[in-house]
Order: structure tokens, then sequence, then C-alpha cells
């Protein structure tokens, strides 16, 4: 008989591991015991420096019967919990007050790991002659680079010749309550360094200098009023905003050399990054800058039309929460970026996102074993 309370064990186990990223801190080994016993083949994949090792899982368990690879991702890694002063209780020691468990990683995501974990050993229990293969992919590069995470299992995936047919990835999208919102897709992100060089000199002759941050003023003003789209009925308009403006020595009787800009694209399917960097090069042309631009691709957008995935994950939330989730691609970028390109279909579901990477993050208790039961129901929709 499942035990309503093993995924909260499980849950506490997991938050008392400071998995900082990259530090994994034994989550993983943590979840590799549990299946191995059950027939899962864990495949442990170290990839990145020694300076910022990286750990990645892979447990796959094959039913022996004709069916689709269904895979449950996520990341054991965590953000910095900042000052510890701030946080009313550790953040790396499990504590329940008010229906809540707070600590670092609570919602974003060990949640969905001892979740998904649970639901795995379940049904692998029940059915373990299943259709298809379920499969585990965890890594602790998410919250970091995200360089030798998920998308060097994906590699890897590749170079073995695996073919994967759905994919679950637990980050928080919940709202106001436990299924409210699925993410079937998310916007692509693209940043830029923009570097506009003018000439330095004194304050009291500008007639001998040339202020870069006047140059670009008007320019920024353009492109900050600027429709990159409009969206489509599956994501909203592109975004463009500057997330960081440097110029200046330091001192007040310096006219700058140069003014550095950082800025980000999220951007919907109507985009593409050649079309968004051909319009930000004209603006920057037409107001005659002088530049250098440093692109950086942080992921394409990806959608997954409604489907079997889909269908089965909205069944189980009915099944538990009678509600129907709303599909949604809002948000920011998620590895499911990683997985989309060798995975036909894939969708984000996990617990309420209100409190992730601020100081006492937390998950209602409540939703914990719902959340496990969701995830058990789909595989069960999928894989028998």
């Amino acid at each position: 008989m499942n035990d309503p309370l093993d995924t909260l064990r499980l849950l506490e186990q997991l938050i008392a591991r400071p998995s900082v990223t990259p530090a994994d801190a034994g989550c993983q080994a943590l979840v590799a015991d549990r299946l191995a016993p059950l027939g899962f083949t864990c495949t442990t994949l170290m990839r990145g420096p020694d300076d910022f090792r990286v750990t990645n899982l892979w447990a796959v368990h094959d039913g022996g019967r004709p069916g689709p690879t269904v895979v449950l991702a996520g990341h054991t890694d965590v953000v910095p919990p900042g000052p510890l002063a701030a946080w009313t209780s550790d953040p790396f020691v499990p504590s329940h007050r008010d229906g809540h468990l707070f600590g670092r990683g609570a919602a974003d995501m060990k949640t969905s790991i001892a979740a998904m974990t649970v639901a795995a050993e379940q049904f692998v229990q029940a059915r373990p002659q299943h259709a298809g293969r379920l499969a585990l992919l965890l890594t602790s590069d998410e919250e970091g680079p995200s360089v030798d995470g998920t998308v060097k299992v994906v590699d890897w995936l590749k170079a073995r010749g695996e073919q994967l047919d759905c994919c679950i990835v637990g980050e928080p999208t919940s709202v106001d309550r436990l299924g409210d919102m699925v993410k079937n897709g998310r916007r692509g992100s693209l940043s830029a360094k923009l570097t506009v060089h003018g000439v330095q000199g004194h304050v009291a002759y500008p007639q001998l200098a040339r202020n870069p941050v006047h140059l670009l003023a008007p320019a920024l003003a353009e492109l900050a009023a600027m429709t990159w789209d409009a969206g489509n009925d599956h994501f909203p308009p592109t975004t463009w905003q500057v997330s960081n403006l440097h110029a200046g020595t330091g001192a007040t009787n310096v006219i700058p050399g140069t003014v550095v800009l950082d800025c980000n694209w999220r951007f919907s399917t109507e985009s593409t990054p050649d079309s968004l960097k051909a319009r930000f090069a004209a603006v920057l042309a037409r107001h005659g800058l002088e530049t250098t631009i440093a692109w950086t691709l942080n992921g394409a957008p990806f959608l997954t039309r409604p489907g079997t995935l889909s269908q089965a994950l909205g069944d189980a939330i009915q099944a538990e929460c009678g509600i129907r989730p709303v599909l949604s691609t809002t948000g920011g970028t998620s590895d499911g970026r990683f997985i989309a390109p060798v995975c036909a279909q894939v969708v984000e579901f996990g617990p309420i996102n209100a409190t992730i990477h601020k100081v006492d993050e937390c998950v209602r208790v409540a939703d914990v074993a719902p959340l496990t039961n969701i995830y058990r129901r789909t595989l069960e929709q999928l894989l028998t």
C-alpha cells in the first residue's frame, strides 16, 4: 500500500542536502539507491571542470513491452540561500510551520524530485512489466550556467541512439493552487552585450570628446518603444529589456570612452535570433553608432501542442485536484529547451511557485502527496 508520507520524508532528506549549484550533495545518489533495487539501470555522468563539477543521473526502467519512453526530468541543485539571518529557520534544515515545509529548494524543485521518485517507485512496483520505458533525468547544473547538465545528458543519449517520446519537467508551474497551470512551451532567450564607443575627455571640454551615453540615448529610447512581434495563439509578444548599463571611470569630471549595455529578448516563435539581431543592428546603424556586440543564444523557443502527454497529465490533475490546468508558455527558460529537440512532447508541471528563489522558500505539505499521485497517474495512462 502506498504510504502518503513517503514523498514528504524523501523531500526532507533532499532539503537537508545543501546542493547549491553545481553541487549535488548526494541528492542523486539518494534517488538512485531507491530506484536501483527496483530494476532501474542508473548511470551517473560527471561533467565539467574540476572547479565546477556537475553531477547528472540517467535512471531507466524497461518494462519489456513495446511502448513509449517517458522521462521525468528535474534538477537537484538550488540557488544560494542568501543572508542566513533573513531566514526564519536554517534553509537546509527542513522545518514545518503553518502547514508548510520550509527550506531552500522546497519548491524549486526538490518537491518535484521527491514526488517523481516515489511515483516511479509506486508505478514500477505495481507494474514491473509495463509498456515502454520509464526514465528519470536529473542534473545539478540548472540554476547555474547550464552547460554541463541536461544538455550534456541529451548529447550522450543522442550518441547512444536513444529515442524519447514524452517528458515532464518538474518545474514549479502552479500559480494559486496545485494543478492550475502546466507549461507546454517556453519562449526563447537571446542576450546581447553592446559596447558603444565614444571618445573619453574632460567634462569641461565636451567639444574634444564624444560621450557614448549621450550617443546611445536616442537609440535606447527607440529600442525600448519597439514592438518586436505580436506573439501568437501560444506565445505572448516578444519582449526586450535592459538588464545592466555601465559607463564612466568613477570620476565625476571624466566623459566616458565607452558605455556597455546588457540586454535580453524573451522571444516567441514569431521571431528568430537572426531577425532580432538584424533589427537591433539596424537601429544602431540608423543612429550612427560605433559598436561592438557579443551575442548569446540562451535557448530557442519550444512548444508542445496538445496531445497524449498533456491529455494524460490533465486527466491526472483533474482526478487529484478537481481542476483542469491552463496551458501556458510564460516565464523564464528551463531545461525543457534542451530536451525538446530530441523529445516529441515536453511539458512542465510542479508545485506552487510563489516562493521560488526567495527567503523562506516553502511548499504546502498538503500538496506533496497529490503531486506524487499526479505523476503516477500520468505514468499509468502513458505506460499501461
